[in-house]
This record gives structure tokens, sequence and C-alpha cells, in this order.
């Protein structure tokens, strides 16, 4: 099965990609972190290209509440980071693996705050099935975000923390995406032909637009 002209697009701007252009996240050093895989899963949705999305439970005493691929660290029995990005989608939302072609892994990222060398799998669903938090304790909400959503302007700013971070948001029903996450979208947008010119300089404190998105309403 051939993908759609979309997903073709995408996948070839991903071959040679320089990490530094993609995201602020840096390429690990050796023998640095704990191996990790996130599948970035891209599906054609009532409203266009959609993306799959979580967000983690406000429980959870790593990134509690943070809206973030399905993904998390690699296991031994994993055959690698396909397997572990396929598995913990599963475990997380649900997400049948014979539904889901993977297409591309993009460069390995290291994360400081948590330690983990992520690798991203880009992924295209031709065989969507319903998805749902599978463990609340774990995961609060999921989501197909249609890109047109996240690439629109209105939903476009950078937030800061108050440990001085700043860095690309985005805004939807419910949710802020921020972080990593919102890092590797960032890329994903203008990778794929789908960013429009956004307001940069609008930079929001993290605490108060997380408390406006939330304002919003659910996900799901």
């Amino acid at each position: 099965m051939s993908l759609p002209e979309w997903m073709e697009r995408l996948v070839k701007a991903t071959e040679d990609i320089d990490p530094a252009a993609f995201t602020r996240m840096s390429p690990p050093q050796p023998g640095v972190g704990r191996r990790a895989a996130v599948l970035m899963l891209f599906g054609e949705g009532v409203d266009g290209p959609d993306v799959l999305l979580l967000r983690r439970a406000d429980t959870l005493g790593s990134h509690p509440g943070q809206v973030a691929f399905p993904g998390g660290a690699s296991d031994p029995s994993d055959d690698g980071p396909v397997a572990t990005a396929l598995r913990e989608a599963y475990e997380e939302t649900g997400v049948l693996e014979a539904g889901v072609r993977p297409v591309a892994l993009l460069p390995e990222l290291y994360v400081p705050v948590s330690g983990f060398v992520v690798t991203p799998v880009l992924a295209h669903w031709e065989q969507p099935n319903p998805v749902t938090p599978v463990d609340p304790a774990e995961t609060a909400a999921v989501a197909r975000v249609p890109i047109a959503h996240l690439a629109d302007p209105a939903n476009r700013f950078r937030v800061r923390h108050t440990a001085g971070y700043v860095g690309a948001a985005f805004a939807a029903p419910g949710m802020l995406v921020w972080g990593f996450t919102a890092g590797l979208l960032n890329g994903l947008l203008a990778l794929g032909g789908w960013e429009q010119p956004w307001d940069a300089t609008d930079v929001r404190d993290l605490e108060l637009a997380l408390r406006a998105t939330q304002r919003g309403g659910g996900i799901g």
C-alpha cells in the first residue's frame, strides 16, 4: 500500500535530517542515558492529516499531566526502537500494531530532565482502531489532533518555565503541548510543509498557559 502524498513528503524530508535544525534537544553523548522511543503516529482523520497524542496522568512521578507522543523506556525484550514504540503505544492507548506502518527513524535525542536517549519513530496509521487510555493511572486522555489545528497561527506561541526554559507550545482543546513533544511537532510541521507564519515573539508564562488551555475542555 502506497503512502498518501503528504506522508511521502514528510518521510522524504526526514532523510539526512540535521537534529540541530529539527529540535533544540541535543544528540546523546556515548554511554549516556537510558534508551527510549516515541511513536509519532500520523493518520488521515475527518479534518485531514492528524497525529496521535496523549496526556499523562496527573499522579505520575515523571512529567505529570504533560502531553506526549505514546512511548517510553526500552525493555530488554524489545527488538529495537520500533518495537519499543509500538509496545508502549499499545500499552498506553490501545493502538494495534497491525494497523501501523513504521516509515522512518529520526536521530536519537537526549532529554536531560529525564535522562532518556529517545528515538522518534515516524509511522503512518494505515488502519486506525479506536483508542482510549488503557490505564488511567498512567494516561489521562488520548486524542487525534488535526495537523491543521496545530499549524494554525492562533494556536501557536512559546512558553517560559520558571527555570528559564523558553520553547515552542501549541494550544488545543483541554491541553497544552510544550517541552520535548512540542519541539518535535515544531520540526515536523516545518518538514511536512504545513507550517504557517506565526508570532514567535508571543511568549507566555507556562503555568498561566496551562490553566488557560485546561479551561478549554477535555480531549479525546
